[in-house]
């Protein structure tokens, strides 16, 4: 009978706690978010990458190593997709509003594996990679 009620009483404290509620952003909900700033992620609590969102949905990644990837991002249903230059498909995600903040997870994976928005700014991103001294930035007003 005590291991019963034991039992019993973890399931109420299981039921009792709050499910974080999560809703998805829009593609626009994304871009007001996103456009003309750097987001930053972590993964299991570690810095693991940043992202550069430019104006015409152009961006810049790099997991924080001094190489940068340049690409673009487009939606697709409800998720939102990169295609990186030299990729060949692209790789989508669903953006997330939660109780504890942004996160992105590629659709149909572990929410394990979320990458949780850490910070945000309006700092370009330093990527000198190959050609050292190099960095991205917004391109000017005039570029096609």
């Amino acid at each position: 009978m005590r291991f019963f009620i034991t039992k019993a009483l973890l399931l109420s404290f299981a039921l009792a706690m709050p499910v974080q509620a999560e809703t998805l952003l829009t593609s626009d909900q994304f871009q007001a978010f996103s456009e003309n700033s750097t987001v930053y992620f972590d993964r299991q609590g570690k810095p693991y990458g940043a992202e550069q969102y430019l104006p015409r949905k152009r961006v810049i990644w790099t997991f924080l190593d001094g190489q940068c990837q340049t690409g673009v991002w487009f939606s697709e249903g409800d998720g939102i997709c990169f295609l990186y230059d030299g990729q060949t498909s692209a790789q989508c995600w669903h953006f997330l509003e939660t109780d504890a903040g942004k996160s992105a997870r590629v659709i149909g994976d572990d929410p394990a594996n979320d990458l949780v928005v850490s910070g945000q700014d309006q700092a370009p991103l330093k990527c000198p990679g190959p050609a050292v001294g190099v960095s991205y930035s917004s391109p000017s007003k005039s570029d096609p």
